[in-house]
């Protein structure tokens, strides 16, 4: 019986670790770059096949150590395989059959990319029928429009839409079966978190490096504390810094989209910036009718139109494009905007109002009673009050604008020197302190302070 050869990298009982890495490159070929390895076939995201691979080309010339040298050669790998980058290709999909060009040519050709879709290129796809009724019964028509620039927008590696997407409603109206499509639409370029913890975690920013779209199917109602890192990666013109646990931080491009689900805005403690809502597109979801019976079978039949899903995708990129990557917006998209923007500055709204303070130069007021005079004003108006604390930055924040000084020796209605601020006056007595002050006061006429 004829014995087999040894490879080429165990001659006479040698192991040689170039040779062996320079063979399972030409058997598995790759590229590493920033650490990561990826083929035609897109980004590697699970090292444990490699090493599983190396474990089986070493097995039948080891019989012990395995594991440690499977570890050493994948390391040694990376530097084998190491590429300064990868292009980012604006110009076309990389779809499982092929390589689609945005100009509509094809070629079943594959290069080396940094994202490739799971989805097939089918120009002659059927119409994606339960798709279309979905969303119809979601969304109002111009929003689908939008839904379908957005969308199309997650097939590239791009940031020039320069926006985050939010679908806002009230619950049970099945908005987040749309992250479920995405996920098959998308595969392994797509990642599931939280835009909290993206804005507080370095690690949960560098997780997002090559991925096209973040989804954040049930986003937490609490006010960001920063919102930095989530403008800086909403634009993401120039690389930044990036940090994994264990490792040197380094510069990464990103290209990131965000589409989040919620029952309300996103909102920040400290940003009231134009440049913070400019950069959403929020879309106001149809109320679930009552009588509506939820098909539990929907999300199967949503996926079953992925190839026609990709082209109506398609379409939405293609009108983006052409319309210089500015989305299409419906007076009420725009609304959205303006309300959430209005909402979060609702303590200058209270400030400019009628009936409840006054501006007044030498007057006095307590933070304390100054907040339970806005949570009235906002419980009168319709506004979702902000906390304490906010209100007292934002006052202090737009001071000198509005004649105001902060001051921790304001006298309260106990006589203590508290918090408090110079240049406004009470109108009104809020409940709780009318109630107060007739206990400490009874004979007394209420007064503002």
């Amino acid at each position: 019986m004829e014995r087999n050869e040894p490879p080429r990298w165990m001659q006479d009982k040698h192991f040689n670790e170039v040779l062996f890495c320079e063979d399972f490159l030409a058997a598995y070929p790759m590229v590493c770059v920033s650490g990561g390895f990826f083929t035609a076939d897109g980004r590697i995201t699970d090292e444990e096949s490699i090493r599983k691979q190396i474990y089986e080309m070493l097995r039948p010339h080891f019989s012990c150590g395995l594991a440690k040298r499977a570890s050493g050669l994948l390391e040694m790998l990376k530097l084998e395989a190491y590429a300064p980058d990868l292009p980012l290709h604006e110009d076309r999909i990389h779809v499982s059959n092929g390589t689609l060009f945005l100009s509509g040519a094809f070629r079943p050709e594959k290069e080396f990319c940094r994202n490739r879709l799971p989805v097939k290129f089918d120009p002659n796809a059927p119409q994606p029928v339960h798709w279309l009724r979905f969303l119809s019964e979601l969304l109002e028509e111009t929003d689908i429009l939008t839904l379908q620039e957005y969308l199309g927008y997650c097939l590239i590696p791009t940031n020039r839409g320069q926006v985050m997407m939010l679908l806002k409603g009230n619950g049970g109206e099945r908005k987040s079966r749309i992250g479920v499509v995405m996920q098959k639409l998308l595969g392994g370029n797509l990642k599931n978190g939280s835009i909290a913890k993206v804005e507080r975690s370095p690690f949960a920013r560098a997780d997002l490096e090559h991925e096209l779209l973040m989804v954040d199917d049930d986003m937490k109602m609490e006010a960001l504390k920063s919102t930095h890192y989530l403008k800086s990666l909403i634009t993401a013109e120039m690389p930044m810094d990036l940090e994994r646990k264990g490792e040197q931080s380094y510069q990464g491009q990103m290209y990131v989209r965000f589409l989040a689900f919620s029952n309300g805005d996103l909102e920040s403690l400290y940003d009231h910036s134009d440049g913070f809502y400019r950069r959403q597109l929020i879309l106001s979801v149809k109320k679930r009718p009552p009588n509506r019976e939820d098909d539990p079978f929907l999300a199967d039949k949503l996926c079953g139109e992925i190839e026609g899903i990709f082209l109506w995708c398609l379409e939405g990129l293609r009108r983006l494009q052409a319309n210089n990557f500015r989305f299409t917006e419906s007076s009420q998209t725009k609304a959205n905007r303006e309300d959430a923007r209005r909402e979060a500055d609702n303590v200058l709204l209270f400030l400019r109002s009628e009936g409840y303070i006054h501006l007044k130069a030498d007057s006095t007021i307590t933070s304390a009673n100054l907040y339970a005079i806005y949570t009235m004003w906002c419980s009168d108006n319709a506004y979702k009050p902000l906390a304490a604390r906010t209100v007292s930055m934002t006052l202090k924040k737009h001071a000198d604008e509005l004649g105001l000084e902060h001051d921790n020796h304001i006298q309260n209605a106990l006589g203590k020197r508290v918090n408090g601020f110079w240049g406004i006056e009470a109108l009104v007595t809020p409940p709780v302190y009318e109630r107060k002050r007739k206990k400490l006061h009874p004979i007394h006429p209420k007064h503002p302070g």
